[in-house]
This record gives C-alpha cells, structure tokens and sequence, in this order.
C-alpha cells in the first residue's frame, strides 16, 4: 500500500471513530429505555383482585358493617410514626401543651361579612403529612398504604390536650409512585376512608347515625360504620380507640348514589363557601373531580343566580333560573332535617362541612352534608332556629330560599315529615340503643378505650350520653310540632 492509500485509510479510520464518538457520547442523553411496567400485586402474597385490585367493585357489606365492629391494625416504622408526630408538633405546638375537651364555647365573626367562623388560632393551615403503614384486616394486609392524622380545630384540641386518640384518613395507593407494584391498590374496592375519633361525643353516635338519618330523609350522605384501630409503630399494638369510619365523598359515593362520578365535586371552605355577596373565588371551592379540566363554571352560575337582580324584579323567573342549577328540593330536605336535629358545624352558622356535586345527569348542584359530629345535640354554639329569622343576606342559601313563600311552605313540610320518619323519636331511640349496645364492649367494656387514648373520664359519661341523646330526640320532635302549630 502506498503512502496515499494509507494516508487515506487513517483518516477514513478517524473519521468513523469521530462519528461512533458523537453517536455514543454526544446525543446519549437522546436515548431513552422503557422500563418494563410492573404489574400491580407483583410479590404481594396477600394481593387479590376483590381485596386489592381497583377492578373491584366497592364492598360495602364488608367495609361499612352495620352489624359488628371491624378491626384494623395499623403497623407504621418508628420513623415514619415520629415524623408524624413532629409534624403536628411543629405545625400545632407541643404535645399535651394545652387545652379543653372540648375546648370552651367561643363565636368570632370576620371582619367583612359578620360570618361565624372558628375562633382565631382555632383553625389548622395545613395537612399532615403521609407515611406509609401496612394496614391489616382480618388476617390480610394492605402493603405500604398512606395513612395520616386528619382533622381541623377536634385535631389541635386533641393533640394539645394530651390525648393519643387522634383522627385518621387513610389513603391506598398514595406511595405509588414509591412503590409501584401497589398502583391503583384498594381496600375491598376503596381508595380513601376517613376514620373519625368521635371528639366531643361521649354517645359515639353523633358522625354515625346523623349520615344514616341525612339518607334516611331523602340526602345523599356518606356510609359509616364502627372501626377499633389498632396502631404498632414498634412498640406492640395499642388500642387507640373506637372510631367512625366515612367514606370519602368523590371516592366510591358518587358513583354508588348518583350512578356516575363525572361531574364536579367540590368541599367549599371558607368564605366563599358561604355564597355571600363579593366572596366568590374559585380557590375555595376545592375541586375533588375533574381537576384537569378546573371548569368552575357550575358553582359560578349558582353564585350569579342567587345574587342576580331578578331576584327582587321577578321572583318567578329567578326560581326558574335557580332551580336549573341547584337542586333546591334536596338543599331544603337537608336544611330541615339538619335543622330538627340540630349541627351548628355547618352551612348557616359556619362557612365548611359539606360538598357540592354537580349531578351529570340532571345537571343540577347537589348538597352533600359532611363531618357530623357536632349533629344531634345543642352544641357549643347556638344552631339554627326553625324560623331562620337570625339567618342574615350572609347566608344567602338559606335567606333567599327561605324568603320564598311556596320554598318556607315546602321545608316546613319537610320538617314534619322527618319527624315523622327519619327522626321519628321512637325509631331513632332504637337506633341509639341498637348502637350503643353493639359498641358497649368497645368503648368501656371488658375490650374498651384505655387512660390516654379517650375523651371520657368515666363509663358512666358514655351510659350518661345514650340518656342524653333520647331526651334530645324527644326536645325535638316537641319543639317541631310547637314551631308548626304557630
């Protein structure tokens, strides 16, 4: 080979190896591997489709009993329990560093509106953080499921009182993305419950039966049922206590009570959730479907409409336009029934505690009630009259439908007809009395609530509260029938 045809092949050689370089080196970041999709369950011994799978349908029987008390044990690391703890110690203050249960009656009232909200400091402005438990139910586990304290001022009470006995919420597939194998995991078909500690409720009755009396009266609510939990973070379970678990609203509800959970739905809080003039905003309005889309045209149009001057020009026109965005006939079953039975933790006196589901079916807002355990007693704060005279413009639901002569005339039936059934005293004391003895054994029997893990100072403040609770139906049913005949 001569020196031209060497020279040639050199460079021809160093030319190619240019190239490799830059294919290898240059552009690599440009090559992606797929990794292979786990299937969910992998090297889970417990995983089946009924129990896990989120092609399961929800089982209602088994996770909403209304004939027995379920157990689930709860087993945290000791790490992921402590950084729990400090997350409410730094976001609420020490442990046991102060306070009342329940804390004493207090009103404040905003500055704009004159609306009662909760006494400053009262409320938390933040949500706790997940960690990861394995959760067990009748011999089965749920594998690295997202399990953390819920609540709002019933959370800071507890915690600074120095009570263990705190709420949980409990979501299934929130390490995912940790964890892939457990994506889309589900507890006999649900994703998320709610397990509330029956603060300030020495009869456990209150977040129990209040939702089975809404449904009763005509009300979309949640399910509950009773729940001993049981909570191992390295020490050996310890019984925190009896608690009431509430399906999530936008979890499996929608769909089981409406037929479909493709419209909005929404927990409204604060202000705005008030519907008074000037407070509209959208971030009030927490949107629990649909958050892709955030198409806040639907509680917009309800806004407009109760504030629209049609209202005063003419009425019959504005009911019309009224009634094809917010089911009034629902909104008026809830606001007499809760009214007989009596919750000042809600629409009228406080601005939370109820969601809004816009029906894809009718197109029509729907109110859903939520977190009843102030329901189904007088309260620390005065409820709301049969008259709704005290009602201001502030609570414009309630004042505008109320000022309608032929919507008064409807919620006072209303009134009468969930006396006469849903709370009709001699059904509903059985029901306290079926529950109290179904729980008995649980809550101060030979299984019940320990020293540092309950709000009553005594098993007679539990007997106490079942007395307590029939008389309150009995006040009721009389105040209705004194009200009416007016």
């Amino acid at each position: 080979m001569n020196i031209k045809n060497l020279r040639f092949m050199n460079g021809l050689y160093i030319t190619l190896m240019v190239i490799l370089f830059l294919n290898t080196s240059c552009y690599k970041d440009e090559i992606v591997v797929e990794e292979e999709a786990i299937e969910p369950g992998t090297g889970l011994a417990d995983w089946t489709s009924e129990t896990h799978s989120d092609a399961a349908f929800p089982d209602y029987s088994v996770v909403f009993p209304q004939d027995k008390v379920n157990r689930v044990d709860l087993v945290i690391s000791s790490k992921g329990w402590a950084a729990m703890l400090q997350d409410l110690t730094d976001n609420i203050g020490e442990f046991g560093s102060g306070g009342d249960i329940p804390p004493p009656p207090q009103m404040f009232t905003s500055f704009a509106n004159d609306i009662p909200l909760d006494p400053p400091g009262d409320e938390i402005d933040f949500t706790p953080i997940f960690s990861a438990a394995s959760i067990f139910f009748n011999g089965i586990e749920w594998y690295n499921a997202g399990v953390r304290f819920k609540g709002n001022s019933s959370l800071r009470s507890t915690w600074q009182s120095g009570c263990m006995k705190l709420a949980f919420r409990f979501d299934l597939d929130e390490f995912e993305d940790d964890y892939p194998e457990i994506k889309n995991q589900r507890f006999y078909g649900f994703q998320k419950i709610a397990f509330s500690n029956n603060y300030d409720d020495q009869s456990f009755l209150h977040e129990k039966v209040a939702a089975d009396i809404f449904r009763d009266a005509g009300v979309k609510a949640p399910q509950t049922a009773y729940y001993q939990i049981f909570v191992d973070y390295g020490e050996g379970p310890i019984y925190f206590g009896l608690y009431t678990a509430t399906e999530i609203v936008e979890d499996a509800m929608l769909k089981e009570q409406f037929g479909s959970s493709d419209g909005n739905c929404y927990k409204p809080e604060n202000e705005a959730a008030t519907f008074a003039y000037g407070t509209f905003n959208t971030s009030d309005f927490d949107l629990k479907t649909n958050e892709d889309i955030a198409d806040y045209s639907d509680v917009e149009a309800l806004y407009d409409i109760l504030h629209s001057s049609v209202r005063t020009t003419d009425v019959e026109q504005w009911k019309t336009e009224l009634e094809s965005i917010l089911d009034v006939d629902n909104f008026l079953k809830w606001l007499a029934t809760n009214t007989v039975i009596q919750n000042w933790d809600t629409y009228g006196i406080m601005s939370h505690n109820y969601y809004l589901y816009t029906n894809p079916y009718t197109g029509k807002i729907v109110w859903i009630p939520w977190d009843n355990n102030e329901a189904l007693y007088g309260g620390k704060r005065e409820p709301l009259s049969f008259s709704m005279d005290e009602v201001t413009s502030n609570w414009p639901l309630i004042r505008y439908l109320i000022d309608i002569p032929e919507y008064e005339a409807l919620y006072k039936n209303y009134l009468l007809a969930v006396i006469d059934d849903a709370f009709e005293p001699t059904k509903v004391k059985e029901t306290y009395q079926y529950y109290h003895n179904l729980i008995y054994d649980n809550v101060v029997g030979a299984d019940g609530e320990q020293a540092g893990y309950t709000f009553l100072k005594s098993p007679s403040d539990f007997i106490n509260a079942l007395i307590d609770q029939n008389n309150h139906v009995d006040e009721r049913h009389d105040a209705v029938i004194n009200y009416l005949s007016k």
